[in-house]
């Protein structure tokens, strides 16, 4: 039983729903470099993910003041746990996971350094700083960063105008996500931040691309609206169920950004088939996670950079 209450601490602390968002991301960032050197992914997946339980980890010790009073049945509070531990389990992830990425090459280990770095001070600020979910979007941005960095082309103009448009995406979640902490309605401007991965997509995706970046496009906006619901169309509102929801979105993001058309009904030379598949695979695993997240009593808060 004593194995089992640490298994169901550590899923508690590493918000386990959210990591195929942070593979999803990586794997857009991939094809978008040009794709390639596909025996290089599951160090770059290996290395994100122990940098996503750093973050995640390092966020519940930075807020076990405010967990005390709002949260008090998180570990830390409740006593499951101490903080000085999940802090120095915070630093075994993020050393592994920098150490892991090194192995790809001194690019990719400066580029996962400088992820590190993100997530430190995003933990250390977000609750200081008005503009601190650009900073979380900026995470999610150099996920692309760093996947496009192990692909045979490097960082391509795609990647850049791709991953800041997720991060726009990110930031108009984590902007609706602290309505639950605040007393009223929640405003609506932050959901024009979730609509910029499709502005992007009808610029950028034309002539024979502009059918599917609208089908998909079209399947973004339908799960946006029933993610938005539940706060702004209920007659009780669940921020809280919205904002999980909209992590989820962050695999269709991706999917957008990386395969338009012909991935999806033809074959052609801009993405195989199968890499929809995948994509459709993670959002799959995303949801059934969540569900076993809700069942058991987790909350879905803001975390660091990598999350949602």
């Amino acid at each position: 039983m004593a194995g089992i209450g640490r298994l169901r601490t550590f899923l508690s602390l590493s918000r386990f729903a959210r990591l195929p968002t942070v593979w999803s991301n990586c794997l857009a960032g991939w094809w978008l470099g040009g794709g390639g050197n596909s025996e290089r992914l599951a160090l770059l997946f290996g290395g994100a993910t122990l940098l996503f339980l750093g973050g995640a980890f390092l966020n519940n010790a930075f807020d076990a003041e405010y967990d005390r009073e709002h949260r008090p049945a998180r570990p830390i509070p409740s006593g499951v746990v101490k903080q000085r531990t999940v802090f120095r389990w915070s630093l075994v992830w993020l050393i592994a996971g920098a150490l892991l990425l090194l192995l790809l090459g001194e690019r990719t280990g400066m580029l996962g350094l400088v992820l590190v770095f993100l997530i430190v001070v995003y933990n250390t600020v977000h609750r200081l700083l008005a503009g601190a979910p650009f900073l979380k979007g900026l995470g999610r941005f150099w996920l692309y960063i760093l996947g496009a960095s192990v692909g045979e082309q490097g960082v391509t103009g795609s990647v850049m105008w791709s991953g800041l448009a997720l991060a726009a995406y990110v930031a108009g979640l984590v902007y609706l996500a602290r309505w639950e902490e605040k007393p009223g309605q929640a405003q609506y401007w932050p959901v024009g931040l979730l609509l910029v991965p499709i502005v992007l997509a009808l610029l950028m995706d034309v002539g024979r691309y502009r059918e599917p970046a609208l089908l998909l496009s079209g399947l973004l906006v339908l799960w946006a609206l029933r993610a938005l619901r539940q706060t702004f169309w209920s007659s009780e509102p669940n921020v809280r169920r919205t904002v999980s929801d909209l992590a989820a979105g962050i695999v269709f993001v991706d999917w957008l950004a990386t395969c338009p058309l012909s991935s999806v009904l033809e074959s052609s030379n801009h993405a195989p088939r199968e890499l929809s598949y995948v994509f459709i695979g993670l959002f799959g695993v995303v949801l059934a996670l969540q569900g076993l997240e809700r069942g058991g009593g987790e909350e879905s808060k803001p975390l660091n950079p990598l999350k949602r």
